[in-house]
């Protein structure tokens, strides 16, 4: 029932989107005629007797700044609970290794919806909870489950090694996986994901402070989404299955 809303609402969107499409060609031809016969008016009453290359040149400047404003398309809104970055992550990959010992990319996961997550073990606070809540998602999708993979990628490679993520991560999930790379590879992929962190001294150690969104990831490796921190289960839910009934 859910699904055949989502795709309803799809379907819907896109009928919106080409019935503007034509609406915006038939009203901008009406615009663009009125606009310029409104604009030789102006110019011939205000600049009579001047040159003739004036009176054009002026023409021809109030028709692109005030006729192209027409043209402008309002932003549909997004279905989405998650913010659009379709585009501003097009080459974002990884070589890095989970916590079986098996060396990964992103390529590996081609056909899933893919969540990818930055944090680290020692986390107090944001990884646990966001952990939880793709948890409980995971729950929420059913069967759905098994076309999307959940990837946590640590920030803080010096102590969490492959054999404490092998017990930190399945305990929210067993089909989570964590991935680690060395010092350069986590450089790398944090570049490539705009992800910034940084290493804050404590009393007993340090505390790593990350960037807090998930990222979403259709099953043809395209980045789609951005999940800020605080994105429901039920919103993590409902975004999976309309990037799943897109790839369809």
């Amino acid at each position: 029932m859910w699904l055949h809303k989502i795709q309803n609402h799809v379907a819907i969107r896109r009928c919106a989107q080409k019935i503007w499409l034509e609406y915006k060609t038939y009203s901008a031809r009406r615009f663009f005629s009125r606009a310029f016969t409104r604009s030789k008016e102006r110019m011939r009453l205000c600049f009579m007797g001047k040159p003739l290359a004036v009176l054009s040149g002026l023409v021809v400047l109030n028709f692109l700044v005030f006729g192209m404003t027409a043209c402008e398309e309002p932003k549909l809104p997004s279905p989405f609970h998650a913010s659009e970055v379709a585009g501003k992550f097009a080459q974002a990959d990884f070589k890095l290794t989970d916590h079986h010992g098996k060396p990964r990319t992103l390529a590996d996961f081609r056909g899933k919806v893919v969540l990818l997550f930055f944090g680290y073990v020692h986390c107090p606070d944001v990884c646990p909870t966001t952990l939880a809540d793709l948890a409980q998602a995971m729950q929420l999708l059913g069967d759905d489950a098994k076309r999307v993979q959940v990837l946590f990628v640590t920030v803080d490679p010096e102590r969490d090694t492959t054999e404490l993520l092998a017990n930190y991560i399945p305990a929210f999930n067993a089909d989570f996986l964590g991935l680690s790379g060395d010092a350069q590879a986590t450089a790398d992929v944090t570049r490539a994901f705009a992800v910034s962190y940084q290493k804050q001294p404590s009393k007993t150690s340090y505390n790593v402070d990350h960037s807090a969104g998930t990222y979403l990831i259709d099953g043809q490796g395209k980045v789609r989404l951005l999940a800020s921190y605080g994105q429901s289960a039920v919103q993590f839910a409902q975004d999976i299955h309309l990037l799943l009934a897109l790839s369809r």
